[in-house]
Formats: C-alpha cells, structure tokens, sequence
C-alpha cells in the first residue's frame, strides 16, 4: 500500500512511474485470494481488515482512484460486544460499548463509557477518568513503557483491561499488551477519539482486491504508469544519472527510488548501499507478529446478530459475518492476532477450535461446510516499546524508504503504509 500510494500521487501529477512488484498481483497484505471449493471459486481476502474513519489519507486514496467509501464501506458508529467464550452458562455477552452518534465529541465518548455494560461503576468512571487525562495530556507520554504497565499505572482494573483495552490492543498494534508501546497505541486512540465521524469503524463491503489494488492498478495505466508484476527487486545500485534497480530478469534505471518493501527483506535488497546500514541495522532488530484468518463456510442462510462481535476466553478474538458484509452469505472471517497458543495447532485443529468456540457462543453455528486457514507468520513488525523507526529520507539524494515501519506514529497499518508512501511521493516531487 506504501508504493500504490506513492505511486499514484506521482503518475497524478505527470511524473513517470515504473512499479515493480515482486509477486503477481498487487496490494501487498491486502488483497484477495481465490480458493476453490466443490468446483466453486470463492474470493477470500489475505486476512479480515477493518479501517477507521480516521483513516483521513486512505480515505482520500481511494477517492483519488475512483472509489466512493460510502459504497464501498459499512459505516458503523465505534460499538464492541465482546463474548466470553470460557462462560459456560447463561448470557456470554459480557461487554457492551457503544459511541452514540447523537452527541458531540467528547460527549458521546463520556457518555458510551458511562454507560457500557460489563463494568462496574467504579471501572466505568476509571475509563473516563483515564480518558480525560489522556486528553488533558493531549495523549502523550514523556517516557514510554509496555502498555500493560501503563494501564495499570492508571487504575485500570484487570477487567476493563481484559474486556476492553486488550482488545483495542490487539487490533490496533498486533502486539501483546505486555510488549506493546504505550505511545504508539496512545497515537491510535488521538486519531480514534478526535472527532466523531474518526472513530467510526469502517467495515469494507467488497474484497480486498476490488477495494485496493484493482482501482489503484486501473487508475496508474490510465496516467501512463507502468506495472511489472513478477519482478522482485535483488539489488539497487547508484549511476551518475541516479539508480539502477536489478531483479532477477532485467534492470530499470530511474532518477529516483521509492523502497517500499518489508523491512525483514530491507537488508538483502540494500547491500549495494552501505549509507543504509544503520537502517538496516535498526529493522533486524525487529520482531515480528502473525495475523491468522479463520474463514468457515456455513449454511447461507446462518447469520450473527452484527457484522463484527469480538470474543475472549478462548483462542478466537474476532468474528465478521461477510454474509451481513459483502454478500458472502453464511461465511464467517475470525481473526487471531498476535503471538499465543494458537500457533501450537495444525491449521485442521486450529479450525475445529475456532468452530467450537464460535458454536458455543452463536448455537445456530452448528457445523461448517468447510474452512480455510490463511496465517500470515509475520504478519506486522511488532509494536514493541521504544521500536527504532527508519525514516522516509535517507543519506542518497532521491533514494526513499517508504512502509507502515516507516511512518513512525502508527503501527503497521494500511494508513501508516499510505502516509508513508505520500511523503516519499512529496519529497520526490520537492525535487
């Protein structure tokens, strides 16, 4: 998403652009795939993404490119119902929180907390106390810690930590909270709470393809771009007129370079740069986090009371219905996000698991037709506190590191990956 972002900003304003991907089709993490099933194909996003609405640039990306957000999202105000998977009698919802839409900011934020179910009174004016201070202190932090040692610092109960902040935790960084930094999770609650049309979740209607890389693809041919798919980038080499970039097949050479790439290939694709070494040296540092998507196949005429509900107690985190989303009906995404026990199981267990939890919270799933499992073992960087962060500049002229590892007051994120790459596409055209 970090090169289509560039890219695109480029080829809008005349400049020419050649695009080299390294698999065969664009969109990086996010896009779709196709698996077949009783001689059925169906399309299966890489891992279940939701987007916020303060996802301002991403947002503007797509409308660039032709895409209209209000067709190709479902826009619901901030809401989490969380079912607690290891309660075995009675009603397993045990948190509710829901943002009104009726109140101005931070009002409808007081008032959603206040009012959620599944904390006791003195947890619930502990939230709007910690998030008054938060505001106060315009969310930020002289010194950063592990977020769990934060909200703890901030009488933040072992169950409101549970119910709520873990959570937010995981979906937003993708990190264990013990090992998640507390600034940059503070960062995503800023942009979150802002306002209120920020802290809408935006559930997309389309797979990840149609919404993304489609588009992009389409809108940089029409403004003479050109595409190699299949291309992955060994070697870049300065010339006296700039940059040769070596793939496996060919050379392109070119004024200026945009690396958007991961940053565990960072050091393979740079050793002809050694200005880049300290680069270098701070991404193999990094520890990385796996992202599994659990999609299970129901009857089609099986549906969940919302199109997301979140999930402890258990192994599974997350449930999307995208029959209620994209049509895909009786077809159920359930995320996993981060490190954990789950990586012990075969991908057949992980799947019976899943299946079983879900069935004992939502009886009506009875059985699946079939599953898929699609793990991404390094899925993100991990979010770790104090994480050294490249920058987009670099010690070449015209040579830019671009990537959600790039842009360093958010984790690893599609609006991370999109603001990174804008900037490297202004530093080009600043030249």
């Amino acid at each position: 998403m970090a090169g289509l972002a560039a890219a695109s900003t480029l080829a809008s304003r005349g400049i020419k652009v050649i695009l080299l991907e390294a698999a065969g089709q664009l969109g990086g993490r996010a896009r779709s795939v196709a698996i077949e099933f009783n001689s059925q194909v169906v399309q299966l996003d890489n891992g279940q993404h939701i987007m916020l609405g303060a996802y301002h640039e991403t947002l503007k990306l797509l409308e660039q490119v032709g895409i209209n957000a209000h067709d190709a999202f479902m826009r619901i105000p901030l809401s989490l119902e969380i079912q607690n998977l290891a309660q075995r009698d009675g009603n397993k919802t045990v948190f509710k929180l829901n943002i009104p839409s009726y109140l101005p900011a931070p009002l409808n934020q007081l008032f959603g907390f206040l009012s959620c179910q599944g904390l006791s009174w003195r947890e619930r004016i502990a939230v709007v106390r910690f998030m008054l201070h938060l505001k106060n202190s315009e969310y930020q932090l002289a010194i950063d810690s592990p977020l769990a040692d934060f909200l703890q610092q901030n009488q933040q109960s072992s169950n409101v930590v549970k119910l709520l902040w873990e959570p937010l935790c995981l979906a937003a960084l993708n990190t264990p909270i013990n090992l998640a930094s507390s600034k940059i999770f503070l960062n995503v609650l800023k942009d979150t709470f802002s306002s209120k049309q920020n802290s809408d979740f935006l559930l997309p209607k389309q797979d990840l393809s149609q919404l993304f890389s489609q588009p992009i693809e389409s809108y940089l041919k029409k403004h003479g771009a050109k595409i190699v798919l299949n291309q992955r980038v060994k070697s870049i080499k300065t010339d006296k007129n700039g940059y040769v970039v070596y793939t496996k097949e060919a050379q392109f050479k070119a004024s200026h370079v945009i690396v958007a790439i991961s940053p565990v290939r960072l050091r393979n694709v740079i050793t002809e740069l050694p200005k880049l070494e300290f680069a270098a040296q701070q991404t193999d540092r990094y520890d990385y986090q796996p992202i599994y998507t659990i999609y299970l196949q129901y009857e089609r005429d099986i549906t969940l009371p919302k199109p997301m509900l979140g999930m402890v107690g258990g192994v599974s985190q997350w449930v999307f219905d995208r029959g209620i989303l994209c049509g895909q009906s009786g077809l159920m995404a359930v995320i996993i996000s981060a490190e954990g026990k789950h990586q012990q199981y075969t991908q057949d267990t992980l799947a019976l698991r899943v299946a079983q939890e879900l069935r004992d919270a939502f009886p009506q799933l009875i059985k699946p037709l079939w599953h898929k499992v699609i793990a991404e073992k390094r899925a993100t960087f991990s979010c770790d506190v104090n994480l050294p962060r490249p920058a987009n500049l670099t010690s070449y002229a015209g040579l830019y590191l671009a990537g959600d590892y790039t842009y360093a007051d958010y984790p690893a994120t599609i609006e991370g990956a999109v603001r990174s790459g804008l900037a490297c596409a202004e530093l080009v055209c600043n030249t």
